[in-house]
């Protein structure tokens, strides 16, 4: 076996040393090794710790106790080989849309100190990625141009436009029509099919996460932590067809299940 692109080892994080000192952890006891290339869903009820689950993966929380390694590299820091789009796409409004595509590679080095000298170079890049998710033609419009949708397919460009090893995607297509995340679902399931980078996505749908997913990991109510993890074998390529079988909505089923015992056991007695 290669060495794990992610490698999270007995982690745990308290969002200060007062809630250290008394034991009260947002997440805890996290282990977790995923290849590269790999996808994966983290799902489970509101407040469970997958948004910190996030900021722990991409550097922006260090954990208090554990560690974790991302492309063989110990996670001091924010990292620069990802990528993340959020439930709201943010846009900034006063730039079009190609111009909010190109925005890491203004900030983030090695880009940074050479995007006015190859910034042609750079503006192609953008295009094909605007070109591959529908929005070809677009690039010279506002966000208050664009649809809800229109502007989340812009947001994954902007995450992918540096080319990073690892895609973070927290509820990115949840205040969307069922259409709409539908179709974003198959345009996230091309560009990861063509290019495998890693993906990390959180997601209270379940149907999104056994569609797009290698493996999807449930997570308890806070302190958050892995309760199952469930590899899901249904073939790929995968079409919106395979959402209306049984064997599809059977995984789907079975997830439900488990969140719903976890729910039940750490329900406050009345």
């Amino acid at each position: 076996m290669t060495a794990p692109f992610i490698d999270f080892k007995d982690v745990w994080l308290a969002y200060n040393e007062e809630l250290q000192a008394k034991g009260q952890y947002a997440v805890e006891a996290i282990d977790l090794k995923v290849q590269q290339g790999e996808f994966i869903a983290i799902v489970g009820p509101s407040g469970c710790g997958k948004s910190t689950f996030m900021k722990l993966a991409t550097g922006l929380n260090k954990p208090s106790k554990g560690s974790i390694h991302i492309d063989q590299q110990p996670v001091t820091g924010p990292l620069k080989i990802s990528g993340m789009a959020f439930q709201a796409p943010s846009l900034l409004p006063w730039r079009t849309t190609l111009d909010n595509v190109l925005l890491p590679l203004e900030i983030v080095e090695p880009y940074r100190s050479q995007f006015k000298q190859r910034r042609p170079e750079f503006e192609q890049r953008a295009l094909a990625l605007l070109d591959k998710v529908g929005l070809g033609g677009y690039g010279d419009k506002f966000p208050w141009q664009l649809s809800g949708g229109m502007q989340q397919r812009a947001s994954i460009c902007r995450a992918l436009i540096h080319e990073p090893k690892m895609l973070l995607l927290d509820e990115p297509f949840g205040a969307l029509d069922a259409f709409t995340r539908e179709e974003l679902w198959c345009i996230l399931r091309d560009l990861w099919t063509e290019q495998r980078f890693n993906v990390i996505l959180v997601t209270h749908d379940l149907r999104e996460s056994v569609f797009l997913a290698d493996t999807v990991y449930v997570m308890s109510k806070g302190p958050g932590r892995f309760m199952v993890r469930r590899e899901i074998d249904l073939p790929r390529p995968r079409d919106l067809e395979i959402t209306y079988t049984k064997e599809f909505t059977d995984v789907v089923h079975e997830l439900r299940g488990h969140i719903g015992a976890i729910r039940k056991t750490s329900a406050v007695p009345t």
